[in-house]
């Protein structure tokens, strides 16, 4: 997927500070970018937008955690601990932290111990936002970001309208997403990293195109199951109808938006927009994308109305050394409404749609941070967070894992990685494990000959998890399941 890996960077937050409380209530709020004209936001480079010290930015200091640290110069408090684990996506010790310190609140004595309302909301939120569940996460978050009026843009302001945004989108709620995402450039745009730049760029850019467009809806059917091919790259193709034509789209769940080719809008008949947005993280080359609304899109028993898609030039998605065009690719809005879906060897998709489809109770818990999806694997109260790139070929190991295992390597001869997503940097170096064994819930997955780096990369989306499971190590399974209900991921190895 190119430069996939390369947008993929987490909202990392080293300090959150107290929100409302903390705000100048009286300080006059900057006026907000009108909905009604969603494409003059505010200049990265305006002066209305301050930078974030660079210690407080997402991804500060990311290539040099090897673990839960909590805190910064040996601060010990509790909302420091907190933050700190949000920001190395330990999300079951952010649950337990914050669970412990509501039945202990009435007995502590320490301030430093003790979280305000505004502070326990706000975490309670961005968990919820990383448990898929956006309209708790909009419940929890929207009162916090209407009290809040600082006279300069902060960190905890920054956490809340990002993931306000995410929230607004995963809920369908385009209007909504389009006019987040543009305050959050507004009040944020000068002080984006290169890498947070990136992530946000397919919304900034391509929500102005379709936020007026009906909402999608989605009429689920009985469980399915329906055959599936792996094409020139490796990737899982699967069988679609657009508006009654049969199409192979390549199945891609942490891809925010839904896209078709050209030819094959032109084919359908597709109404295109004028409008054209010019991006760079899909590819990681310069594409032009325009918009339009799929009347009726199926799958299996799954009928889809309304379904927005962004329509790239043929060219700019075709692989000329397998000599293989992308036709459509299928990302988070489609397959979350899927329900659970179970990919098996035998090159089949099982599909358990709706509310009253078969759930997934089993297997370990998986997040949402991003457009990554992130599963806690291991012995149960000891899990590591790795990514699951079902759209990404190789696994590796990150140099957090190798802090934790480096006696292993001891008798190892040292080797160069080329890392996936960092085509354009110098090899990395990397030992080759022999083998490594993963708990998946309680089921052991046992990965041959995967590759671990020694050092970090200085980017967080591929130096603040123990590493990513890719296609490789997927298809050695007898089965692989996500469940979006529940945020289950299960395997079956025999």
């Amino acid at each position: 997927m190119g430069a996939k890996g390369m947008r993929a960077i987490s909202c990392s937050i080293m300090a959150l500070l107290l929100l409302a409380a903390t705000a100048i209530v009286d300080a006059q709020e900057p006026v907000k970018p009108d909905q009604g004209s969603p494409t003059v936001p505010v200049s990265p480079q305006s002066p209305q937008a301050p930078a974030v010290p660079e210690s407080e930015q997402p991804g500060a200091g990311a290539q040099v955690r090897t673990g839960s640290q909590f805190g910064e110069n040996g601060e010990r408090s509790l909302v420091s601990r907190l933050g700190r684990l949000l920001a190395d996506h330990q999300f079951l010790e952010l649950e337990d932290l914050l669970n412990a310190s509501e039945d202990a609140s009435a007995n502590r004595a320490d301030a430093n111990d003790k979280l305000k309302p505004e502070q326990k909301q706000l975490f309670r939120g961005v968990l919820a936002n990383r448990e898929n569940k956006p309209q708790e996460s909009i419940r929890l978050l929207q009162p916090l970001l209407d009290k809040l009026k600082p006279a300069t843009p902060t960190p905890e302001e920054k956490l809340l309208r990002k993931t306000l945004a995410e929230d607004y989108l995963r809920a369908g709620d385009l209007a909504r997403a389009n006019q987040a995402f543009l305050e959050f450039e507004y009040r944020f745009g000068g002080s984006l990293s290169a890498d947070e730049r990136a992530e946000v760029e397919l919304p900034v850019k391509l929500l102005p195109l379709i936020f007026q467009f009906p909402p999608m809806t989605v009429e689920p059917g009985a469980p399915f199951s329906l055959p599936y091919d792996r094409d020139a790259l490796g990737l899982t193709d699967v069988p679609v109808f657009v508006d009654g034509a049969s199409h192979d789209w390549m199945l891609d769940p942490t891809a925010p938006f839904n896209l078709i080719c050209h030819s094959s809008a032109k084919e359908i008949g597709l109404k295109i927009s004028d409008e054209v947005a010019t991006v760079n993280s899909i590819t990681g080359r310069p594409m032009q994308v325009h918009a339009a609304v799929i009347p009726r899109f199926t799958i299996g028993t799954v009928t889809y109305r309304d379904m927005p898609v962004f329509i790239f030039e043929d060219r700019d998605y075709y692989f000329p050394h397998s000599k293989y065009q992308v036709r459509g690719v299928l990302g988070y809005p489609a397959v979350s409404a899927l329900g659970s879906l179970t990919i098996t060897a035998e090159s089949n998709i099982e599909v358990q749609p709706g509310e009253k489809g078969e759930r997934t109770t089993s297997g370990a818990r998986f997040f949402l941070d991003g457009d990554r999806v992130i599963a806690a694997l291991g012995k149960p109260g000891d899990e590591r967070m790795f990514v699951v790139d079902a759209s990404g070929q190789q696994t590796y190991l990150s140099s957090r894992y190798y802090a934790e295992h480096t006696e292993d390597f001891a008798e190892k001869k040292m080797q160069l990685l080329n890392v996936p997503g960092m085509q354009d940097q110098p090899p990395a170096p990397a030992y080759v494990a022999d083998a490594v064994t993963l708990g998946v819930g309680k089921t052991p997955v046992t990965v041959h000959f995967v590759q671990v780096l020694t050092e970090p990369l200085g980017n967080a989306a591929l130096d603040d998890t123990y590493g990513t499971l890719g296609m490789d190590v997927l298809d050695e399974l007898k089965s692989y399941t996500f469940d979006y209900r529940t945020m289950r991921f299960a395997v079956r190895n025999e």
